[in-house]
């Protein structure tokens, strides 16, 4: 069998809000619209499901309003601050996401498992706190599936109104 290897190149469009709030009310403002399960016991329901649809159930009993979970989160500044002669900041990547929406996403683009769940960064840049997010559209275009585009719009649309609530604009959640 012969091996290959391909590569390709991905243009991301990153969305960057500027927001007026305190790091730490950004950040409780997006925590408040992420669900923060025991990933075990969620998971292991999630495999002991006997149908899509009572995966479904599952998944979405676990999620929170914006229907992501918090996977992780990583404290970036902390590292950032043990470097000599950089200036200490507040840096914080969320990993979440949704198991359902991976999946409706990988079933037409294996490819996508590349990105979700997805990485929502929150810093603060002197006295403003900004919050960025690669969209998922932005990933998934190069592979050309109409069906995955769908799912990757509506996450960015459940990610993007998650973040404006927490920059402090007005948004609904579910």
């Amino acid at each position: 069998m012969t091996q290959t290897e391909t590569r390709s190149r991905v243009t991301v469009e990153r969305v960057t809000l500027t927001s007026a709030k305190k790091f730490d009310d950004v950040l409780a403002g997006l925590y408040a619209g992420i669900s923060r399960p025991d990933l075990a016991s969620a998971a292991r329901a999630w495999l002991g499901a006997s149908s899509y649809e009572e995966f479904q159930k599952v998944v979405a009993d676990a999620a929170g309003p914006s229907g992501l979970m918090r996977f992780m989160d990583l404290d970036q500044g902390a590292a950032l601050a043990k470097l000599p002669d950089v200036t200490p900041r507040r840096l914080v990547r969320l990993i979440a996401g949704n198991p359902h929406t991976m999946a409706r996403m990988t079933r037409h683009v294996p490819e996508a498992g590349s990105y979700a769940p997805v990485s929502i960064l929150i810093f603060q840049d002197g006295d403003v706190v900004r919050l960025a997010y690669d969209t998922m559209e932005s990933l998934l275009t190069p592979y050309g599936s109409e069906p995955a585009l769908e799912v990757a719009r509506e996450l960015d649309e459940e990610v993007l109104t998650l973040l404006r609530r927490a920059a402090g604009q007005p948004g609904p959640l579910r």
